[in-house]
């Protein structure tokens, strides 16, 4: 009896975990059913200009009027917005959202394939809708978000997604946003996939994988009845047509040099991943005009002979070497998404103006994933994607009061809520 007491006190043990897998049980938002007239806030339209008092007028999930003296029709919604502010909704450029729930748990972790070359994976075919760290970053003001595959030297296809929906259908702003390289370092890496082989080999593999492609497409072209399909190099052929970009991960001067040479040597578009050196090559991004992300403020200096400041003036620095940038976070804290703003908001505090913060995490951030003609600004022809708050999301005390994404009103209520509120009720009693 004891023993059998052990044993099912074992399994229940077992079985814990996986019944208590987070999951996202709130609703979707429903589509847009009606006009909706936002009157008299604040505007922020998120590529760098001042603020303005305005109205917003969205309908069938798209901005169609920013500007004063909209006179609704009987069928608007209106919102008094006075003393209010609206702002576009933030973009994480850079992120595992959705691919990654309980890092510590290994069947909740869905951000890398087997194997070194991988260009035919898409991220989001993985991205579950149900993760919980969805609502906890979307009640923050984070609206689209990056997803980038992990693991291997090319790793697959990064996608951007809008931070609600049933499906990854519904979810997906654009499946294929650029392929990822991780550039090789210049010794083997102990995360990257480099099987021990050197800097030089890996880069000679890379190189070798898009001549392949490039004689795979022009053989298609030529004989498309006698050549075999190939996914893999199906896969890319946007990025070689320089429709999307490929985004090269890399952290040191030597690095930037030597893949954007080679991206623009075979007619590619390059985008750079950067980390925490990036003021040391500032001037090859600059002399080839290649957007670079930066991954946070608050994070060590990459060495320790560097102040500690250095990472919170980088954001500030870059914008007075007219670099093309955006802020991001890095790839594996995603966990953190909501936070974003508050990354930017350090930068400010050490020199940046405000509107570039907001720019970097709005307009920048989506112009990097190429989905700028849709999400990132405030303005007529763009998604209704923006939210509503009481003051600045720079500000830890400011609450955002609503939001929407295609102009669908989304659920601003999380587990994180939820649970605020049942343990007030509990002590209050």
């Amino acid at each position: 009896m004891t023993q059998s007491i052990s044993r099912l006190a074992l399994l229940c043990a077992l079985g814990a975990p996986a019944a208590a897998l987070p999951q996202d049980l709130l609703p979707k938002a429903a589509p847009q059913a009606q006009p909706v007239l936002l009157q008299g806030a604040t505007v922020h339209v998120g590529d760098g200009s001042a603020p303005r008092t305005a109205d917003v007028y969205f309908a069938e999930g798209r901005i169609s009027f920013v500007g004063e003296g909209a006179s609704p029709a009987a069928d608007v919604q209106v919102v008094d917005a006075a003393g209010k502010h609206v702002y576009p909704g933030l973009v994480l450029a850079t992120s595992t959202l959705g691919l990654v729930e309980v890092e510590a748990y290994d069947m909740t972790r869905d951000q890398r394939e087997a194997g070194d070359m991988n260009p035919e994976v898409y991220a989001s075919v993985a991205v579950n809708p149900d993760s919980w760290w969805l609502p906890v970053a979307r009640r923050n003001g984070v609206l689209v978000a990056g997803v980038f595959p992990q693991g291997g030297t090319v790793p697959g296809r990064a996608s951007s997604i809008q931070l609600d929906g049933w499906t990854t259908e519904d979810m997906t702003l654009d499946a294929d946003s650029g392929l990822v390289v991780r550039w090789p370092l210049d010794r083997p890496s102990r995360f990257g996939g480099g099987g021990g082989r050197s800097a030089e080999e890996r880069v000679e593999e890379i190189d070798a994988l898009f001549q392949a492609a490039k004689a795979y497409h022009a053989a298609r072209k030529a004989d498309p009845d006698g050549t075999p399909s190939d996914l893999r190099f199906e896969s890319m052929g946007s990025v070689l047509r320089a429709e999307t970009p490929v985004f090269l991960e890399l952290s040191s001067r030597e690095q930037a040099e030597q893949a954007i040479r080679w991206a623009l040597e075979n007619e590619l578009v390059p985008r750079v991943i950067g980390g925490r050196n990036v003021l040391q090559f500032t001037d090859v991004l600059k002399r080839h005009g290649v957007m670079v992300s930066i991954p946070g403020t608050h994070r060590l200096p990459g060495r320790r002979d560097r102040s500690y400041r250095s990472t919170y003036e980088l954001p500030a620095a870059l914008e007075e070497r007219g670099v093309d940038w955006c802020m991001t976070m890095p790839i594996g804290a995603s966990a953190n998404a909501r936070n974003l703003a508050y990354e930017a908001a350090a930068a400010i505090a050490h020199g940046l103006a405000e509107e570039a913060a907001l720019r970097s995490i709005t307009q920048s951030a989506a112009r990097f994933l190429g989905v700028e003609d849709r999400v990132g600004t405030v303005e007529p022809g763009k998604q209704a994607t923006l939210f509503l708050s009481d003051g600045s999301p720079f500000d830890l005390t400011t609450k955002i009061e609503r939001a929407w994404i295609g102009g669908r009103e989304i659920v601003l209520e999380d587990k994180q809520t939820a649970l605020y509120e049942k343990y007030r009720k509990k002590y209050g009693r």
